[in-house]
């Protein structure tokens, strides 16, 4: 996700936090555009935090006491001062770095220069070529024997190769999930790649879904990372195997929440898809009990002014949980 806020009207200083709200722009994966007020209870929430004045003062204070110390240690810093982790005990850092620059952004503190330019790691990274075994594979779901599902979002040398697949027969590509993710392969008893999928954040607002978990703006805050986002669901083209598709979901799904939970601290309560109606039917989704709640508007999440026209998605939804609507609307997380 990335923000950018507009900059403070000159001479408000530090009655800002609790006289004028900020507004700021995200983008999101989803195909959505929002406007996210960040004063809350008279303090900004930046991050999933919300940073009062006595926190910014930590945070110039810190600055102050090591003038030269990266941006990236300070952000390591502030983790540890903060204890800031996530369910998993591991620290944010990243989310402690991006805070940061938000509120350098906003003009509330004063980061030092940058030692080096940030990268889009996922856009400027190059995939080593791979020769494909394109043989058809035509069988039934009983013929095909035994299925090894792994979640590779960890091991390096699984995560290229689903990257390399995703590069060459997706048709959105391999570009990365957004936040919390998970990324699975899925082989046959040989050790072909048969199918991968990735899972990452949710869509912040979908009018459509948030009807259908009956959450208003305060929940949705509160317990928006209990959902993930199917970002990307690829067979691979010479895979012709009935059911498979199905099969594949309903086997990761049984198991996504107890995975995110090993990774990330907390379980996941329900999935999200976006499927492009004039590319996609959705029937693979369908087949394996997945629940159409609506579809997007067809503009992108970029769009402020409502002037572009993307393809529109329709919206389909699995609970993971049976009190799924609960979790996320009466129990703050």
């Amino acid at each position: 996700m990335a923000g950018k806020g507009h900059p403070a009207p000159s001479g408000t200083g530090r009655k800002l936090l609790s006289t004028v709200p900020l507004y700021f722009y995200f983008s999101l994966d989803s195909g959505f555009s929002f406007r996210h007020t960040s004063l809350v209870n008279d303090a900004l929430l930046v991050q999933g935090r919300q940073v009062t004045e006595s926190n910014l003062q930590e945070i110039r204070e810190l600055l102050a006491a090591h003038p030269d110390w990266s941006r990236r240690r300070l952000s390591e810093a502030l983790c540890e001062q903060w204890n800031w982790c996530n369910g998993a005990g591991l620290r944010k850092d990243m989310a402690a770095r991006t805070l940061l620059l938000k509120l350098h952004q906003r003009g509330l503190i004063a980061l030092p220069a940058r030692r080096q330019i940030p990268t889009n790691r996922m856009r400027t990274r190059v995939l080593a070529p791979r020769v494909w075994d394109q043989t058809p594979y035509r069988c039934t779901l009983a013929e095909l024997g035994p299925v090894e599902i792994q979640e590779v979002s960890r091991v390096e040398s699984e995560r290229e190769e689903l990257a390399a697949a995703l590069a060459e027969f997706h048709y959105l590509g391999s570009g990365g999930t957004v936040g919390e993710n998970l990324q699975y392969t899925v082989r046959e008893h040989r050790g072909r790649l048969l199918a991968g999928l990735l899972f990452g954040s949710a869509a912040w607002k979908c009018r459509e879904r948030d009807q259908y978990i009956g959450w208003g703006e305060k929940e949705r805050r509160a317990n928006l990372s209990r959902i993930t986002n199917n970002h990307k669901f690829l067979i691979l083209p010479w895979v012709r195997i009935s059911h498979l598709g199905s099969y594949i979901l309903g086997s990761v799904l049984r198991r996504l929440s107890a995975d995110w939970q090993n990774k990330y601290g907390h379980p996941i309560a329900l999935v999200e898809t976006f499927v492009e109606r004039d590319r996609f039917r959705g029937t693979v989704y369908q087949a394996a009990n997945w629940q159409r709640v609506g579809e997007t508007q067809g503009r992108t999440r970029q769009d402020r002014y409502h002037a572009l026209q993307v393809p529109i998605k329709e919206i389909y939804v699995y609970p993971l949980q049976k009190h799924f609507r609960k979790v996320l609307v009466d129990e703050p997380a």
